[in-house]
Parts: structure tokens; C-alpha cells; sequence
């Protein structure tokens, strides 16, 4: 993927990581942090409790990193998929006859087709996400 359609989407994606974190990740790691020294104030607890106890903290947040890193995995598979393609039909093209220059045209163009409709699809996955951080019980 060219550098410049490589950086959109690293930035959009960057964008949206951000925001998913200072909205809902950080304040689940807060959380975490509370309930996780509230386990080891329990005076009476064994130490096999509390170490339980401070696993059952950290299940919030790992799950959403969970849900985060799927659907970005999801996110960039599709995006390969997609170039992909386009590296297909250039090498199809170029097998036809074509010259170099029309190959390289044809190639930006279908990236650059392959970027735009990926970036459209962050505003549902980022409503999605939310949707799903805003479920995982605290």
C-alpha cells in the first residue's frame, strides 16, 4: 500500500484508538486499580483469595483490549484482502500487455478505492465498539 494511503488509515485508526481510550478504557483501568487495592486491603483473606480477587479486577479490562484487538485484526484483514486484490488485477493487467505506467495508475487508483471505502467503515465499527465496551459489566 503506498505510503501516503498507509498513513490515513493509520491515522484514522490511531484517532479512534484514542478516543476509545480516553472514553472507556481509561476509566475501566481506574476501576481496576480501585477494586484490585480494595482486594488487597482484605486483611483476612488468604493469599490465594486476594490473588483471585485481583484476577476478577482485571477481566474487565482485558476483555475489552480483547474486543479491541479482534476487531481491528478483523479491520486489517479485510484492508489486506482488498490490496490484495488490487496487486491481482494489477499483475493481470500488466500480463495482458500493459505498460508499467498504467499498471502503477491502475494500482494507486484501486488502493486509494480500497483505503477510502475501509475509512468509511471506522465511524460503525468505532459505534460498535463503544456498544461493546459500554456492555462488559464492572
Amino acid at each position: 500500500m503506498a505510503e501516503a494511503h498507509q498513513a490515513r488509515v493509520q491515522k484514522t485508526i490511531e484517532d479512534m484508538v484514542q478516543s476509545l481510550e480516553r472514553d472507556h478504557i481509561r476509566k475501566m483501568q481506574g476501576l481496576m486499580f480501585k477494586c484490585s487495592a480494595e482486594c488487597c486491603e482484605r486483611s483476612t483473606d488468604s493469599m490465594s483469595q486476594v490473588h483471585n480477587c485481583i484476577e476478577r479486577c482485571h477481566a474487565p479490562p482485558a476483555q475489552a483490549q480483547g474486543l479491541v484487538t479482534n476487531e481491528l485484526e478483523k479491520f486489517q484483514d479485510r484492508l489486506t484482502r482488498c490490496t490484495m486484490h488490487c496487486n491481482d488485477k494489477a499483475r493481470d493487467l500488466f500480463d495482458s500487455g500493459a505498460k508499467e505506467p498504467a499498471v502503477r495508475a491502475m494500482m494507486e487508483n484501486c488502493v486509494g478505492s480500497c483505503v477510502d471505502d475501509h475509512i468509511n467503515l471506522i465511524p460503525s465499527m468505532t459505534h460498535r465498539l463503544k456498544e461493546n465496551l459500554d456492555s462488559i459489566p464492572q
